[in-house]
């Protein structure tokens, strides 16, 4: 169970949601402190626990028929451990939410609300996001995006200019994300009669949304002022690796996985180098 349970949380992913957390805090003032390491391992572990262990239960038609699931990318879940594992989502997750409740204020309230809301209403029914296209793709960021926000509103910090285009950078660099991964998942959702926004717009016309999504991602960095501004060139990486496809049929969507799987390493690229763009615009002359 234990075994699982670690697989269907996605543990090369887990820096994903807790470094926006980790460094929206420490830009804005927390400093380091218990609110900060007790977020930092709420967004590491539990919340993706949550957040991939209930799309696994309620994606198991379409991962049933996905030969990319059962790894990595992942997990194949067998039925008996459905409900477990969303009993263990909830439990896990529940004693952290008090905590930051606690600590926090009503705005850190909203935030956290909005965050765990996105969390349940992608995968599971009746809301279902994950099958509403393009709004898959909007919700699915906001995984990314909230955790960053509420280490923001946690410090009571503000939102400015260059906050906003950050952020704003952020959020379309995760629907461009999200958009791109649906592609090589079309055949799959579509046996399952899963929505998507790759099986709504095809796969030509979603990897050309998902290069326009990462362009507009990096020009809003440009907002930030500089030297932040250099952080909107970390859209290149990205583009390079999604242009092989952008003329790629329905029927060849699967060969969008040999892209995907750059993204994965892309990912722990583009974050090392915005930990040391951050670091040499905070550090100390």
């Amino acid at each position: 169970m234990i075994g699982h349970l670690l697989r269907s949380s996605r543990p090369l992913s887990w820096i994903n949601t807790a470094y926006p957390f980790a460094a929206a805090y420490l830009l804005t003032g927390g400093g380091f402190s218990p609110a900060l390491l007790i977020g930092t391992l709420f967004f590491l572990i539990p919340y993706n626990l949550a957040l991939y262990g209930i799309n696994d239960v309620y994606d198991y038609a379409s991962d049933a028929a996905n030969p990319r699931k059962g790894g990595a990318e992942g997990a194949l879940l067998p039925p008996r451990l459905h409900r477990a594992t969303l009993i263990a989502s909830a439990v896990i997750c529940l004693p952290f939410v008090v905590v930051l409740v606690i600590i926090g204020s009503w705005p850190s309230w909203i935030a956290l609300g909005v965050s765990l809301i996105a969390l349940v209403a992608y995968s599971a029914p009746p809301l279902r996001f994950k099958e509403v296209p393009v709004l898959d793709s909007v919700t699915s960021s906001l995984h990314f995006v909230t955790p960053a926000v509420y280490g923001v509103v946690l410090t009571g910090g503000g939102f400015g200019p260059a906050a906003a285009f950050a952020l704003g950078g952020f959020l379309l660099w995760g629907m461009a994300s999200h958009a791109f991964g649906a592609v090589q998942d079309i055949g799959p959702d579509r046996q399952a009669g899963i929505s998507s926004v790759g099986t709504a717009l095809g796969a030509k016309a979603t990897v050309r949304l998902a290069l326009a999504l990462w362009s507009a991602a990096g020009a809003l960095m440009l907002g930030t002022g500089w030297p932040a501004a250099l952080a909107g060139l970390l859209a290149l990486p990205y583009l390079a690796a999604a242009w092989p496809f952008r003329d790629l049929t329905d029927q060849d969507s699967p060969k969008a996985h040999g892209g995907w799987q750059h993204f994965l390493w892309i990912n722990y690229a583009a974050g090392a180098a915005l930990t040391m763009l951050l670091m040499a615009m905070h550090l100390p002359d």
